[in-house]
């Protein structure tokens, strides 16, 4: 199978959660997979492949009603407008390409990000966490949030279990 159609199937893939995290090839043996899953796993067959130019990145944007419809009743409850939330995606020739859902996200999140960094596929599982804490923690603190990081993070799990379901 071609880059180009790879990039097309896992694009159809279900979103979900696989069930072991640092296992990229999950994504097709159990058909579902998440930002960092699908994103970590066409750059590490890239690489494998010697197809250039094929970056992986994190971006932390500002989750929320306006890019994420479907959490706004989590928002309202929480009275939050946002929650910094960390996003994989690839960037091919510097273009962004993001295949979590079969529409792009990162169209509906460009504007939101506050910060971006280049990894390898390895970071998508632990790094990635610890990273996302990281900002979390200094956010809750540099604009003096009501909620502890426990509690924020709380909210950003349910987040991503109705974008689950």
């Amino acid at each position: 199978m071609n880059f180009e159609a790879l990039v097309e199937k896992v694009k159809h893939i279900p979103y979900g959660r696989n069930s072991n995290r640092y296992d990229f090839s999950l994504v097709l043996s159990e058909n579902k997979g998440t930002c960092s899953s699908k994103h970590a796993f066409l750059k590490d067959y890239a690489d494998k492949n010697d197809i250039g130019n094929v970056k992986l990145y994190i971006g932390i944007f500002k989750m929320s009603e306006v890019n994420t419809p479907i959490l706004g009743d989590l928002f309202s409850k929480n009275d939050i407008d946002y929650i910094p939330e960390a996003h994989c995606y690839l960037k091919i020739n510097d273009i962004p390409l993001d295949v979590t859902t079969s529409e792009s996200f990162y169209d509906k999140i460009k504007k939101e990000i506050l910060e971006e960094i280049e990894i390898i596929p390895e970071q998508v599982s632990d790094f990635k966490v610890d990273y996302h804490k990281a900002f979390l923690k200094k956010w809750i603190e540099e604009t003096n949030q009501n909620y502890t990081f426990g509690e924020i993070w709380d909210i950003r799990e349910q987040c991503i279990q109705k974008l689950s379901e």
